[in-house]
């Protein structure tokens, strides 16, 4: 089906899916904004769960308009204040994960331009399992695997 042709009416009326429907067939608009009302209205009514709250932030991350991003959380926490605590924690979550990858990344190209691990165990406080880790090769995975999770 051809979630860009079905009107937004009939998108709100998918329960459980709706929310990730909607913003797949909006995501090139370069304002998600004027998105927020129908959004919270299906937070509201709680036909998300973490797991598809989350799909949605990193989506909206990866193809959306990122630097509109916070604003676009704020406005929704904003209009649900009940649901903040939650959607900020799934955020939060996000934030610190890209960060983590982004560290192991700079380590890893650091110990693959040959400084010293010893260094970088000091340095970091790792320990030399946590730096041996980092030298091994990464698994080769699908694109966009974190997606799923």
């Amino acid at each position: 089906m051809d979630i860009t042709v079905v009107p937004d009416d009939e998108i709100v009326q998918h329960r459980r899916v709706a929310l990730l429907e909607l913003i797949q067939k909006h995501i090139r608009q370069r304002d998600l904004m004027g998105l927020i009302d129908q959004l919270v209205v299906l937070l509201v009514t709680e036909c998300a769960n973490d797991s598809q709250i989350t799909a949605l932030l990193n989506y909206i991350l990866l193809t959306g308009d990122e630097a509109r991003f916070n604003e676009f959380i704020s406005e929704i926490t904003r209009r649900l204040p009940q649901q903040r605590e939650r959607i900020m924690t799934i955020a939060e979550r996000i934030h610190n994960d890209g960060y983590i990858k982004g560290e192991q990344r700079i380590l890893r190209l650091f110990l693959q331009n040959g400084v010293d691990p010893e260094w970088i165990q000091k340095i970091t406080g790792l320990s030399a399992e946590q730096i041996q880790a980092l030298e091994q090769p990464l698994p080769e995975r699908e694109p966009y695997s974190w997606l799923k999770s």
